[in-house]
C-alpha cells in the first residue's frame, strides 16, 4: 500500500492504536467499549461519512480537553517536581497534544467534505 494513501487516514489510525492500547491495559478480552469504538472507527474508515467524522472528531477534541484538566489536576498533587512529575508532564502533554492536533486535522478534513 502506498504511503500517500495512508496519509489522510493518520488521525483514524492513531485512534485505532489508542483504543487498542486502552484495550490491552484493561486486561479484559471482552471489552464492549473498546469493541464498539473500534467498530465505529473502522466503519468511518470504510465509508468516510462526513457527519460521523465530525461527531468523532468533536468528541475526541472535547474529551481530550477534559483530559487536559485531569492532567493538570494530577500534576497539582505533586509537592515536589520529581522524575514521576516530569514523566507525567512530558508524556501526558505529548499524548494529549497529539490527540488535539489529530482531532483538529480530522475536524478540518470532515468539515471540508461536509461543505462541498
Amino acid at each position: 500500500m502506498n504511503v500517500s494513501k495512508l496519509k489522510p487516514l493518520i488521525p483514524e489510525l492513531f485512534l485505532i492504536v489508542s483504543v487498542v492500547y486502552y484495550w490491552i491495559l484493561t486486561a479484559n478480552l471482552f471489552n464492549p467499549f473498546a469493541i464498539g469504538l473500534l467498530a465505529i472507527i473502522f466503519y468511518q474508515i470504510m465509508n468516510k461519512k462526513p457527519t460521523l467524522g465530525l461527531i468523532i472528531s468533536v468528541t475526541v477534541i472535547v474529551l481530550t480537553l477534559f483530559l487536559v484538566l485531569a492532567l493538570l489536576s494530577e500534576l497539582s498533587e505533586f509537592e515536589v517536581a520529581n522524575q514521576n512529575y516530569t514523566n507525567l508532564l512530558i508524556f501526558g502533554t505529548l499524548y494529549l497534544g497529539t490527540n488535539l492536533v489529530l482531532g483538529s486535522i480530522m475536524l478540518h478534513k470532515y468539515l471540508k467534505q461536509k461543505m462541498t
